[in-house]
């Protein structure tokens, strides 16, 4: 079992920048595939950005490319989602996941653990 948190939600101004972390704990992190998603009000939950367990690949969307950004620290547990330039788009609830596959996949079904997700909003 692996247990995730995320942390770094908040309100936020358009253009503006939010870290969110996911932490894990349980069974070993370091061997994880991992991403985060996010679900906005009304809709499907999305796949946002993934990362390799080596961290040697990260993949994003075309709707955050060149502003979000993926990154993992097998030292701490911790997945990182830094975002830059923020849209009111975005917001959103955001959850980290971990999966058992040797894949980085785009659907939730792939994935095997779950945070509680964190709120995301960007508004004036």
């Amino acid at each position: 079992q692996v247990q995730l948190v995320e942390s770094g939600g908040g309100l936020v101004q358009p253009g503006g920048s939010l870290r969110l972390s996911c932490t894990a704990s349980g069974r070993t992190f370091s061997s994880n595939n991992m991403a985060w998603f996010r679900q906005a009000p009304g809709k499907e939950r999305e796949f946002v950005a993934g990362i390799t367990w080596t961290a040697g690949n990260t993949y994003t969307v075309d709707s955050v490319k060149g502003r979000f950004t993926i990154s993992r620290d097998n030292a701490k547990n911790t997945m990182y989602l830094q975002m830059n330039s923020l849209k009111p788009e975005d917001t959103a609830v955001y959850y980290c996941a971990a999966t058992t596959s040797d894949v980085v996949a785009g659907s939730v079904r792939m994935y095997d653990y779950w945070g509680q997700g964190t709120q995301v909003t960007v508004s004036s």
